[in-house]
């Protein structure tokens, strides 16, 4: 098959969350399977084309995209992605849209930049106007969230007759709470007539227009992160966002689907993990104390036995940071440490720069995005909090699992399909779950792992029965090229 991937943010080249780690991953799943595959992304200022080897795409020039009642000019690049010859990366460079430090947020204000639909619609057309040009047809289009979600829109009401309308239409939703939401009055300045928003159309949400729904009224299928964040966000308003009525009309014609996220092995695991001091696996875990007293060391933590409790985060609400705000002094006064490492809302860093400087020695806050710090981190760390008030699928707590760290974590969304809780008495379970978004739920789930900890041979347990679990790309795989075979039927 013929596979065309697009996003906002793509691993290794552009990298903010686990959007870019899932989108750098399945394409080289889908290459290895023997299918040709071409990933778009925008050519920011911050990829580092030395690094990457990029180069712009020979024999291709400029290309004039249209864009309501102008044409922005946009070029091709390429790379290779690493380790992997069988994908195709093309970056989308105009520099008045992409040509900036920030992907989404202006490291000047931290705010996100005024003109974010204007600069995905860019991107959503500028990918459709390129296949057309390389006369490159694809079977499928797979794009995700809302920053892409405008190219099913161009592609269904505008490209009717090109060759590329054959193609089906995947959109993933990694995380429904980013709905690209904008006034109508815009429509025309992206190439859409405003009239197209009238009340009931996929043009319409709450008198606005959600890049969002785009996606999912115009794709084909509509994909998600986990199979429980499908059925969360079908039926429930306060997860669906007036969004839960299109979504279950998707999920009963079958074309609402949930796929776990898979974990790139190759980067996430110790035993080949470059980033971390000391390798070590399943049948050999002395390498883990070396990590932990390297992660001691460089967070300035005392040294001591307490367990170490790791969180790699976006700080903000829906990660469950105003839950642990309500209880953190009561955390440390487990003799537990923390370390966190993340950026976020402003209230989030001033209490966590509170909480450190109140809890020397025992609280570390960096905040800051390092990927060395977090692959030590996830490897130096007894346990991984991650008390989310929902979740699409979660990533760093199937990381969690093959370090040998114990995810504690809220029963939602992916959380829930991935961690079993520990079960005493049958001395099954690989970590602790919580079901109540509240603080005091989430504290008795920190003291059950403490408790848990104590003794030897239950932690023994619960480390290799996590480390044991098998979450790589490959099954995931095969699942999303059977959605690709049904999208591309439909046709």
């Amino acid at each position: 098959m013929r596979i065309v991937y697009a996003s906002a943010e793509v691993a290794p080249f552009a990298r903010v969350g686990g959007l870019s780690d899932v989108v750098g991953a399945l394409p080289k799943e889908m290459a290895a399977l023997g299918h040709e595959v071409v990933v778009f992304l925008p050519l920011y200022a911050s990829v580092d084309r030395a690094k990457h080897g990029v180069t712009p795409l020979d024999g291709f020039g400029p290309l004039d995209v249209p864009m309501g009642d102008r044409l922005e000019r946009v070029s091709l690049h390429t790379a290779p992605m690493p380790g992997t010859p069988g994908v195709r990366v093309l970056f989308v460079e105009n520099d008045a849209a992409f040509g900036r430090e920030g992907i989404y947020v202006d490291p000047e204000t931290g705010h996100g930049y005024p003109d974010e639909v204007e600069r995905f619609a860019l991107l959503s057309r500028a990918l459709l106007e390129a296949l057309v040009a390389l006369e490159f047809t694809p079977d499928v289009i797979h794009l995700n969230d809302h920053h892409t979600a405008y190219a099913a829109a161009y592609l269904r009401e505008l490209y009717a007759d090109a060759p590329i309308a054959k193609a089906g239409v995947i959109f993933s939703i990694h995380n429904l709470g980013y709905l690209g939401s904008f006034a109508p009055e815009q429509l025309p300045r992206i190439g859409f007539p405003e009239a197209m928003s009238v009340p009931g159309s996929p043009f319409d949400y709450r008198g606005q227009v959600s890049a969002l729904k785009l996606g999912i009224e115009y794709a084909d299928y509509v994909g998600t992160v986990s199979e429980r964040y499908a059925v969360e966000i079908s039926s429930d308003p306060e997860l669906g966002l007036g969004l839960e009525d299109v979504l279950a009309a998707k999920r009963e014609q079958g074309r609402l689907v949930g796929i776990l996220n898979g974990v790139d092995y190759s980067v996430w695991d110790p035993s080949v993990d470059t980033l971390i001091p000391a390798r070590y696996a399943l049948d050999d875990r002395s390498g883990k104390e070396v990590c932990r007293r390297a992660l001691i060391e460089r967070t300035g933590l005392t040294v001591s036995d307490d367990p170490i409790i790791g969180i790699v985060s976006r700080l903000a609400d829906q990660k469950g940071f105003d839950l642990i705000r309500e209880v953190a002094d009561e955390i440390v006064a487990l003799d537990a440490r923390l370390v966190v490492l993340g950026t976020g809302q402003p209230e989030y860093h001033a209490f966590l720069s509170g909480l450190a400087e109140r809890h020397a020695g025992s609280v570390s806050v960096t905040l800051a995005f390092d990927n060395a710090l977090a692959h030590l981190i996830e490897a130096g760390s007894d346990m991984f909090l991650m008390p989310s008030r929902y979740e699409p699928c979660g990533l760093n707590q199937m990381y969690s699992l093959r370090y040998g760290t114990v995810p504690i974590v809220r029963a939602t969304g992916g959380l829930v399909d991935t961690v079993e809780d520990h079960d005493a008495r049958s001395g099954t379970g690989v970590g602790f779950l919580f079901e109540a978004y509240d603080a005091r739920e989430m504290l008795r789930a920190i003291e059950r792992a403490v408790r848990a900890r104590a003794d030897r041979d239950v932690w023994d347990g619960l480390i290799r029965r996590g480390m044991a679990l098998d979450f790589s790309w490959e099954a995931s795989g095969r699942r999303y090229l059977r959605l690709y075979e049904q999208a591309a039927k439909t046709q």
